[in-house]
C-alpha cells in the first residue's frame, strides 16, 4: 500500500488533525477528481457519524412538518447558508472564534427543538429561521474543515466537495428520520404530542447542556 493511501486511510478513521498536514501534502499530487471523492467522504463523515450537533438539529427540522417536500426545502435554505459562511470563512473572508460560534450552533438547536414544543403547525418564517441558523453552523463547519486542510492545486473544487458531502450527510438524515417516524406516525393525531414535544424537549435540553459546556 502506498503512503499516500495508508495516510488517507488513517485520516479517514481517526479523524485528527495530527495526520491533517502530512495528508494534505499528499493530496497536492492527487487529482482534481481524486481529492474531490475524498472530500465529498470527509464531508459526509463530518455529519455522519461525526456531527451529532448538526444531526440533531436536522432531526428538530423534521420533526415538526414530517413531510418530506417539506423538510427537503428546509434543508436546502440550510445548505444555501451554510454553503456562504463555509466559504467566506475557507477564503479568511470573516473569522469569528470558535467560542462565539460553537455556542451559538447549540442554541439554534435548543430554539428550533422548543418552537417544535410550542408551536404545532409549521410557520412560513421557519426558513427564514433556517437560513439564519444555517449562516452559524457553516461557520462550524469551516472551523471542522480547516483543522483538516485543503489542497491547494484543488481548493475550490475540494471545498465544494466538502459542501456536497456535508448535504449527502443531511439528506441521510432526513430520510433515515422519515423511514423510522414519519412514514408511519407523521400523520397520526398523537404524532405532535407523543413523538414531536418528548424527543424536542430531549433535543434541547441537551443542546443547552451543549450551551453551558462551552460557554464555561
Amino acid at each position: 500500500m502506498s503512503r499516500r493511501i495508508f495516510l488517507i486511510l488513517i485520516f479517514l478513521l481517526a479523524g485528527s488533525s495530527v495526520f491533517a498536514h502530512d495528508v494534505v501534502l499528499d493530496l497536492e499530487s492527487m487529482s482534481a477528481t481524486d481529492s474531490a471523492f475524498l472530500y465529498v467522504r470527509l464531508g459526509y463523515k463530518h455529519i455522519l457519524p461525526l456531527g451529532l450537533d448538526h444531526i440533531l438539529f436536522v432531526l428538530s427540522l423534521f420533526l415538526l412538518s414530517s413531510d418530506l417536500k417539506t423538510v427537503l426545502w428546509q434543508s436546502f435554505a440550510f445548505t444555501v447558508a451554510h454553503s456562504v459562511t463555509l466559504g467566506l470563512a475557507m477564503y479568511k473572508v470573516i473569522t469569528i472564534s470558535p467560542k462565539i460560534v460553537e455556542p451559538l450552533i447549540a442554541l439554534s438547536i435548543a430554539y428550533v427543538a422548543l418552537e417544535n414544543v410550542f408551536v404545532s403547525k409549521l410557520r412560513p418564517s421557519r426558513i427564514g429561521v433556517v437560513f439564519l441558523f444555517g449562516l452559524v453552523h457553516g461557520l462550524g463547519f469551516a472551523g471542522a474543515l480547516a483543522g483538516l486542510g485543503l489542497p491547494s492545486n484543488s481548493y475550490l473544487t475540494s471545498l465544494l466537495a466538502f459542501n456536497v458531502g456535508v448535504e449527502l450527510g443531511q439528506l441521510t438524515v432526513i430520510l433515515m428520520a422519515w423511514f423510522l417516524i414519519g412514514k408511519w406516525f407523521g400523520k397520526k393525531p398523537y404524532y405532535h404530542k407523543y413523538i414531536v414535544t418528548p424527543l424536542s424537549l430531549i433535543i434541547a435540553a441537551i443542546a443547552l447542556y451543549w450551551f453551558i459546556e462551552r460557554v464555561f
